[in-house]
């Protein structure tokens, strides 16, 4: 009975690889509004273009099936401020849509720039242009109703989670939620993810130390922590800067951690800051018609029947690797606004003095990279 058993669980197996399910998943640091940036892209009618920012990743963006990314600025409207209460123009969420992002993340430490009133008006306008999100909420009402954030696209259920360390100091208004680092809340939220029973759940998570090139030991802890109870992958962000990134296999489970994405576009100069980078995370699933979980069909328990009652339906990654990233500031490139130019782009026409700061950043993180990555490479490399 039992080799029988088995020799069935091969062949569905077999049979699902004929059709098998892909998706793409694309993630991107902090999408950010310095003084600098929204004097840039002002323009003389008073209106703002941001046009030419992801002109040259927009095809990688467009390509992924799901392409999310950190919203750390409010849209709390007029006035327009950057660093260190940052208000946005409604055009850069447009802009950002029009890239290609599917999914915003805003629970971060300057979601509550503006308050109450940042909070609110941020998510109105995110609603308007139908973006799903996750990190904030106007109550608890919405947040039991939009959290977690399950996302279903080419046979796939992804489970999206976000949190951030902190707030700078300024605390929610009731009813508003913002998603903190507590323990306690992530479990619960983890369970609600699971009892979905989705292809992957992924946190997304707000955390570490500010220019810090690797990652802390409350990072580690953390990461670890959060793949014990059931987490897929993790992306961070916050540090500003690049740090590793990590694929872990145990047993028949695949995880991806990446520590900090780093900035995707700013304002900032200072060594490592000027950039970022683009990962992609293709996963793969094998549907297998029911009965597929021996456990769960009141069959005898084998040690060797563990690991299909475990892991099927499931999703394995296929591939996964990272695209580098450089913000080519007006005051470097001679152009009007910004521009994020990837490793891939052509950089002839650029001055001098923007190709070497971009030979810099791309020098460095490719160093810190092949020393500190684990399993994870770059892109057409």
């Amino acid at each position: 009975m039992m080799k029988t058993l088995i020799a069935l669980i091969f062949l569905l197996y077999s049979v699902a690889l004929s059709s098998q399910e892909r998706i793409t998943l694309l993630f991107v640091g902090d999408l950010m509004q310095h003084r600098a940036q929204i004097d840039a892209a002002r323009t003389s009618d008073g209106t703002y273009d941001y046009s030419s920012y992801f002109s040259l990743v927009k095809e990688e963006i467009s390509r992924a099936d799901i392409a999310i990314g950190n919203l750390e600025v409010t849209l709390g409207g007029k006035p327009y401020r950057g660093y260190p209460a940052f208000s946005a123009p409604d055009e850069y969420l447009q802009a950002i849509k029009d890239a290609g992002f599917d999914v915003l993340l805003t629970a971060n430490n300057h979601c509550l720039d503006r308050g109450k009133t940042g909070l609110e008006r941020t998510i109105t306008q995110i609603d308007s242009l139908s973006i799903p999100y996750a990190g904030t909420y106007r109550n608890a009402a919405e947040r039991k109703q939009r959290y977690p954030l399950f996302i279903r696209k080419k046979g796939f259920c992804i489970a999206i989670l976000n949190y951030t360390y902190g707030t700078n100091g300024i605390k929610p208004s009731a009813p508003n939620i913002v998603n903190y680092i507590d323990k306690e809340t992530i479990l619960k939220d983890i369970h609600s993810a699971r009892a979905v029973r989705p292809d992957a759940i992924i946190a997304c998570m707000h955390w570490g130390e500010e220019y810090q090139s690797l990652p802390n030991r409350e990072q580690r802890e953390l990461a670890g922590w959060l793949l014990e109870q059931g987490v897929t992958h993790i992306i961070g962000s916050h540090p500003h800067v690049i740090q590793p990134m990590e694929l872990r296999t145990n047993g028949n489970q695949q995880h991806v951690i990446v520590y900090s994405l780093g900035n995707f576009i700013s304002n900032m100069s200072a060594a490592n800051t000027d950039g970022g980078l683009i990962f992609t995370l293709q996963l793969e699933k094998y549907p297998l018609p029911e009965p597929i979980h021996p456990l769960q069909n009141n069959l005898s328990y084998s040690p060797s029947l563990e690991p299909f009652a475990l892991s099927f339906p499931f999703a394995r990654v296929v591939r996964c690797g990272y695209t580098l990233v450089w913000t080519g500031r007006p005051a470097l490139t001679g152009e009007k606004n910004y521009i994020l130019y990837p490793s891939h782009a052509p950089v002839d026409s650029l001055p001098k003095s923007a190709r070497n700061r971009l030979n810099i950043f791309m020098k460095n993180s490719r160093k810190l990279l092949s020393r500190h990555n684990i399993g994870i490479y770059e892109n057409n490399k």
